[in-house]
């Protein structure tokens, strides 16, 4: 395998970590920020501190990211449909990431009336989890073949499993505003230590 088609597998192993440290990061300069209650998208809402300069720190680097994971998948296991189809739900995802970046939410995230801004950053969000949760589901199918590991078709089932309970569990959280934020990792960091694995193991079994 080129070097080059290493390093673009190698940007899907660093997306949890950037995850973690940008929105840890970010949230110091939101003061009252509660990671338990709040979206992370209220680090970039209308009104926040961390207007300015969350989507450069968190959305678009990451969106970054997962485009040229996408390109690595798609150089690694071209001969594959389901690969292939796989590679594009996660290159959709990377560009969604940058749409919830751009199309800010607004005040609260939660506004009565949403504006134009936020009914895209909402629609932007519903693209991400479904895009990323249906790649999921296709490893299920090509894990055996694709990475001679049935052991991660298993692990992408409980993925798939894991990312649709703990949105059900974000919608209650919404609903009694209490402990959204706290569901919403849950369900993000499910998906994007799915996507440091399968990274991780498309390069053991180059």
């Amino acid at each position: 395998m080129k070097t080059i088609d290493r390093a673009l597998l190698v940007m899907g192993m660093l997306i949890p970590l950037w995850l973690f440290a940008g929105v840890t990061l970010t949230a110091l300069a939101y003061p009252g920020y509660s990671h338990l209650d709040q979206a992370m998208s209220q680090l970039g809402a209308e009104g926040a501190p961390t207007r300015r300069f969350s989507a450069w720190v968190n959305n678009l680097p990451l969106g970054v990211l997962f485009v040229l994971f996408a390109a690595g998948l798609a150089k690694r296991f071209g001969t594959s449909r389901l690969a292939l189809a796989s590679a594009a739900l996660i290159l959709l995802h990377g560009l969604a990431s940058f749409a919830t970046g751009y199309f800010a939410c607004d005040q609260g995230c939660a506004p009565a009336q949403p504006s134009a801004s936020q009914q895209v950053h909402n629609l932007a969000g519903m693209v991400m989890f479904v895009t990323l949760t249906l790649a999921t589901a296709l490893w299920v199918l090509l894990a055996k073949g694709a990475l001679r590991s049935p052991g991660f078709g298993l692990f992408s089932a409980l993925c798939v499993m894991l990312a649709l309970v703990t949105l059900g569990l974000m919608g209650k959280a919404f609903a009694d505003g209490h402990l959204f934020g706290l569901y919403q990792r849950l369900n993000y960091g499910v998906s994007v230590i799915w996507v440091a694995t399968l990274a991780l193991l498309a390069l053991r079994r180059a």
